[in-house]
């Protein structure tokens, strides 16, 4: 099949929460346009017209009428809201084929419905999260770099899920130099951004002033932005965390850097909580994510929006296709 007609593998996420339904929704939005892709999932759970095909390739044929759906039945029923960790290990294996597809180069890439990493680890998965496990089964070799985007912004938090003080002990030069690197090769390879412009955060009020407010600005992120320019990287800061967001001055770069989680996710949250999606860079595949979490309040309800998860199957087609044209 020519690679811009191959589907996007859709995982099934934690069946107790929303996936299928913002799968449904998704489809219903994009069925007329595309980018085609396939679900795998339990096909009896997924309301709305629903077709089960056998092989990716049938995907493409059915899309227009129905969401094709690779079935794979679960070991008990999902109760909406209520997470069983007896299905955890279909939850996986959804992970694995996708990427298995996408590697056999029969899907164009993957996008991953929320996981409830709580029911996997009852049931022995062993990894932090979804980035974590597809750097060990798609890993290029590097270490994966999350960075989340909508229309208006793009972030990369150089630490991401570990506590404050801790995230702040572990910034060192070459941290954050590493971290932008690869930022600046996946928006080559990614983003087809020829010339990537990156701007790294400081960590402390008025970016340190120059030391006055605390030294980790000085000391710490100067020399990593003095390091990345040297070697041709277009990076600027550290840059007062307060005023870089706004938006006079988000159209001055490409991608924004926030040394802690939280300093990288609240703006693109607070500017597009409904739209924002979760790209992982540094993968041998195309991996993105709708930027929320499995909503086991709601899941069932109807009150499911498929907003994000439509701009994460839109984005990861037009990764794909920076990738068919070999951005380096």
């Amino acid at each position: 099949m020519p690679p811009e007609r191959l589907p996007l593998a859709l995982t099934m996420g934690e069946p107790a929460g929303i996936g299928g339904e913002i799968a449904a929704g998704a489809w219903a939005a994009l069925r007329a346009t595309g980018p085609v892709f396939l679900l795998i999932d339990d096909a009896s759970r997924i309301p709305g017209p629903v077709r089960r095909i056998e092989a990716p390739e049938q995907a493409a044929a059915v899309f227009g009428q129905a969401l094709p759906v690779l079935h794979r039945p679960l070991p008990r029923p999902a109760v909406p809201g209520r997470i069983d960790p007896a299905n955890a290990p279909a939850v996986i294996a959804s992970i694995d084929e996708a990427v298995a597809l996408a590697r056999a180069g029969r899907a164009a890439g993957v996008v991953t419905n929320p996981i409830q990493k709580s029911a996997l680890y009852a049931a022995g998965f062993a990894h932090p999260g979804h980035t974590e496990y597809l750097a060990e089964i798609a890993g290029t070799g590097v270490p994966p770099v999350m960075l989340l985007a909508c229309p208006e912004l793009r972030v990369v938090p150089v630490t991401i899920h570990e506590p404050l003080k801790q995230a702040i002990a572990r910034l060192t030069p070459a941290l954050i130099a590493e971290v932008a690197r690869l930022t600046a090769a996946g928006l080559r390879r990614d983003f087809g951004i020829a010339a990537p412009r990156l701007a790294i955060a400081g960590l402390n009020p008025h970016a340190g002033e120059d030391g006055t407010i605390g030294t980790e600005d000085r000391d710490i992120v100067a020399p990593a932005v003095a390091a990345l320019r040297a070697e041709g990287i277009d990076a600027r800061g550290p840059i007062p965390p307060d005023t870089m967001f706004t938006a006079k001055a988000r159209p001055g770069y490409d991608v924004a850097l926030g040394l802690y989680h939280d300093q990288a996710l609240i703006p693109i949250k607070t500017l597009d909580m409904a739209g924002g999606v979760n790209v992982t860079l540094g993968l041998s595949i195309v991996r993105t994510s709708p930027d929320h979490g499995t909503a086991l309040d709601i899941a069932g309800t109807g009150r499911a929006d498929p907003a994000s998860l439509i701009a994460a199957l839109r984005l990861a087609a037009e990764i794909a296709g920076h990738r068919q044209k070999g951005f380096v």
